[in-house]
C-alpha cells in the first residue's frame, strides 16, 4: 500500500512539475514577446548622443554604481523655432541598494551657477546649452554623477493619460479657475474642444486636463505646489502602469515613445525598466529641492529668483537620494 500511495505521489508531483514548466514556459513566451515588441519600438525614441566624459558633464565625484540617477526635463515647443526651456526638472534615481525608485524635484527658479553664463536660474541651462550643459547644471551644483537624460515633451503625458484611460486627481476650490484657463489654452493649441472642470474634490481626468493640472502656476505658491501637482500626476501614472492590462502596452509604447528624447541607449533601456519589474518596486519616494527653510524668493535686477543655501540643498538632495532618507512617500 505504501509504495502504492509513494507511486501516485510521485505520478502527482511530476504532473505538477510538468504543468509548472508549461506556464514559466508560457510567461517567458509572453514576457520575451513584450520586450521584443518595446525592443522594436524603441526605434520611435529621438536618441542622441552627449559627452559621458566627467570633465565636460561637470562630475566631480563617480558613484558606485548602487544607485543611477537619470535627468529628467520636461517642457514644449509650440512652435517650430521656439527655444526649448525646461520647466520640469527631475532627478529620477534608481537605488539598487534599496530596491526603490526615488524622484527629486528642482524648482525651476533655483539660482544656481550655469557654466559660461553665471548665476541665473536653473531651467535656463537647457536653452542656452541643451541637455548636456543641463546635466552639468545639476551635477556642478549638488556633487552629482548624472550621465544620461530624457527629455519629455509635456504633450505625451496627454496621449499616456489618454491611454490608461485617466487619472484620479482631488482638484482644490483654488485650482479650478487656473485649471480652466489652462485646458483652454491647450484645447486652443490643439483644436480641439476643451472639457472643463465643474467641481473640486476627485475628478477623473483625461489627458488634456492632466496636462492643464500639471502646468497651474499662478495659484497655491507658484512653482512650489507646481512641482508638487507634476509629481502626484507622475505618482498615479506609476499606480496606473502597475496594474495595466499587458494588451495594452503596444498602444501606451505607440502614443509616448515619439515624444521622448534620451541619451540612454535601447540596451540601457531594457534593462532598467526589467531591473523596475523583476525587483517589484511599486512606490516612488519623492522629495522637492531647494527646501523652504533654505531659500527665499528675492529680486536680482527686475527678475525673481530662487535662491537657496547650495550646500545645505546639496546635504539634503545626497542625504535623500543616497541615504534612504524619505521625504514623502506615497504606497
Amino acid at each position: 500500500m505504501d509504495s502504492r500511495r509513494e507511486k501516485k505521489k510521485i505520478k502527482k508531483l511530476a504532473k505538477r512539475k510538468k504543468r509548472f514548466r508549461r506556464v514559466l514556459l508560457i510567461l517567458t513566451i509572453i514576457i520575451l514577446a513584450t520586450f521584443a515588441y518595446v525592443n522594436a519600438h524603441l526605434n520611435n525614441l529621438k536618441t542622441t548622443n552627449i559627452s559621458k566624459d566627467d570633465e565636460s558633464l561637470g562630475i566631480k565625484k563617480k558613484d558606485d554604481g548602487k544607485v543611477i540617477n537619470i535627468a529628467l526635463f520636461g517642457g514644449d515647443s509650440r512652435e517650430e523655432n521656439d527655444v526649448v526651456h525646461s520647466d520640469s526638472i527631475m532627478i529620477l534615481s534608481i537605488d539598487k541598494a534599496n530596491k526603490k525608485l526615488k524622484l527629486s524635484s528642482i524648482m525651476r527658479d533655483t539660482y544656481v551657477d550655469v557654466y559660461g553664463h553665471g548665476m541665473t536660474k536653473i531651467n535656463h541651462a537647457y536653452a542656452y546649452g541643451g541637455p548636456e550643459l543641463a546635466i552639468r547644471t545639476l551635477n556642478e551644483n549638488f556633487n552629482l554623477d548624472i550621465r544620461n537624460y530624457a527629455f519629455v515633451d509635456f504633450y505625451s503625458f496627454e496621449e499616456l493619460i489618454d491611454a490608461v484611460d485617466g487619472i484620479d486627481i482631488d482638484i482644490k476650490e483654488s485650482e479650478i479657475k487656473e485649471i480652466n484657463r489652462c485646458i483652454r489654452e491647450v484645447a486652443a493649441i490643439e483644436n480641439k474642444q476643451p472639457i472643463l472642470i465643474e467641481k473640486p474634490g476627485i475628478n477623473h481626468l483625461n489627458g488634456q486636463q492632466s496636462l492643464a493640472y500639471s502646468r497651474i502656476r499662478k495659484v497655491g505658491g507658484g512653482d512650489f505646489e507646481r512641482t508638487e501637482r507634476q509629481r502626484k500626476v507622475m505618482d498615479e501614472l506609476f499606480r496606473k502602469g502597475k496594474d495595466i492590462d499587458i494588451n495594452k502596452y503596444p498602444e501606451i509604447i505607440d502614443s509616448i515613445f515619439p515624444y521622448i528624447e534620451t541619451s540612454l541607449s535601447k540596451m540601457e533601456i531594457m534593462k532598467l525598466g526589467t531591473y523596475v519589474l523583476t525587483n517589484n518596486i511599486e512606490t516612488i519616494d519623492q522629495a522637492r529641492f531647494p527646501k523652504d527653510e533654505h531659500s527665499h524668493g528675492k529680486f536680482i535686477g527686475k527678475v525673481w529668483y530662487l535662491v537657496t543655501d547650495l550646500e545645505e540643498t546639496e546635504k539634503q538632495i545626497h542625504q535623500f537620494i543616497y541615504e534612504n532618507m524619505v521625504q514623502v512617500k506615497i504606497d
